[in-house]
């Protein structure tokens, strides 16, 4: 299912497999990580999408059929070899460098998290304000609405209409990311005016691994947008609070925290709307927030640049670790000579193993985003 973004590896272990997965097994003289290696390339070149069956992006149906009558090129046994160790010294080398750039982008974001708090409990920096006799405030208190999107409107989907706004559509440093939205054709019969995002309004990601993740809608979205049953809508009373800095309140160390004491078990963490509803903020005068939500904004500002610029490098250091990787193992470059005088790989290392591999930048959240929940939505 996953093959068109480059799900393609070599199995460590002996078991079973789900049916979204097919099992090669490598005939004598075959170094099935070397396939493993060109595959993922050819994948990751569109290869397999254009020969996939299914209609709905990023949801593929490749099956062996189509796969094995693929012609593939056959290096010697010794050359394959030698492309796999080279390919795995510049993972390893391009994952350490990964690895130092994530912990510095983690310490810009402790960085920001620590702005926040600060100023969601004392005020901005300067500012004349007595936190003391803030109010605390729950957010149903503050919100005039707080509800969830609808189940089942998965059957509503379509490449063009109204914006269906998702847990993937969440980021974690309180945007939306809109480059990539679902859209939805609603028919009459819809429930669609409760769940209708507004300008002010804030989108709290209320299950699944980005549980916790607040986003603000800080114009008119250019397409009516709903949201679905993962998110909740909360429409914060412009008298009482500003949703920018409700936003903060509720992204701060503190607000998290009673997330996370509140998300119920089981098989899937999440949060329910009493939850969100639940949660308390501090609430200043009005004027007051709006100064914490700009000192936020100009110090945020500096921290993510610098947190950009990070990122920016390490896709250009994946961008040129894929290069390199085509042209090794389609033999536009030969690394014989240069992989006999690489030392061998050290052991297996599981954090180091998880950059070289790209996993942090994992699939689209949006195709995770199922439609299986129950989530109370009043």
């Amino acid at each position: 299912m996953d093959a068109f973004a480059g799900a393609v590896g070599v199995s460590d272990s002996d078991g079973k497999s789900t049916p979204v997965y097919a099992a090669c097994k490598p005939r004598p003289g075959v170094v099935a990580e070397y396939y493993a290696l060109l595959i993922r390339h050819m994948a990751l070149s569109g290869w397999i999408t254009a020969l996939a069956k299914g209609i709905r992006e990023r949801s593929t149906d490749f099956r062996f059929s189509q796969f094995g009558s693929q012609h593939l090129p056959v290096p010697p046994l010794e050359e394959q070899q030698a492309i796999v160790k080279y390919v795995r010294h510049i993972e390893r080398e391009v994952g350490a460098a990964v690895i130092i750039k994530r912990k510095l982008i983690a310490l810009l974001d402790e960085q920001r998290t620590s702005v926040i708090e600060d100023a969601v409990k004392r005020g901005a920096p300067g500012a004349i304000t007595e936190p003391d006799l803030w109010n605390h405030l729950e957010v149903k208190r503050v919100a005039s609405l707080v509800t969830s999107g609808s189940r089942g409107w998965a059957t509503y989907y379509s490449d063009t209409g109204d914006w269906f706004l998702q847990s993937g559509n969440i980021g974690k440093r309180l945007n939306l990311k809109l480059d990539k939205v679902q859209c939805v054709k609603i028919p009459d019969s819809a429930e669609g005016i409760r769940t209708r995002a507004r300008e002010g309004d804030l989108l709290v990601c209320i299950t699944g691994a980005m549980t916790g993740n607040i986003g603000v809608v800080q114009y008119e979205l250019p397409y009516p947008s709903y949201v679905n049953q993962h998110v909740a809508l909360v429409r914060p009373r412009p008298e009482l609070i500003n949703s920018e800095y409700l936003a903060l309140a509720l992204h701060s160390q503190s607000g998290q925290q009673q997330f996370k004491m509140s998300e119920y078990g089981g098989t899937k963490q999440g949060l329910g709307l009493a939850e969100v509803k639940s949660a308390r903020v501090p609430v200043p005068p009005l004027d007051a927030q709006v100064e914490i939500v700009q000192y936020v904004a100009r110090e945020a500002r500096k921290i993510e640049f610098a947190i950009s610029r990070t990122e920016r490098e390490i896709s250009l250091l994946r961008e040129y670790q894929n290069r390199l990787t085509a042209d090794v193992v389609t033999g536009k470059l030969d690394v014989r000579a240069a992989s006999a005088a690489l030392p061998d790989l050290d052991p297996y290392n599981p954090s180091l193993a998880a950059a070289c591999a790209g996993a942090e930048d994992g699939l689209d959240a949006n195709a995770l985003d199922g439609d299986d929940t129950t989530e109370e939505s009043t």
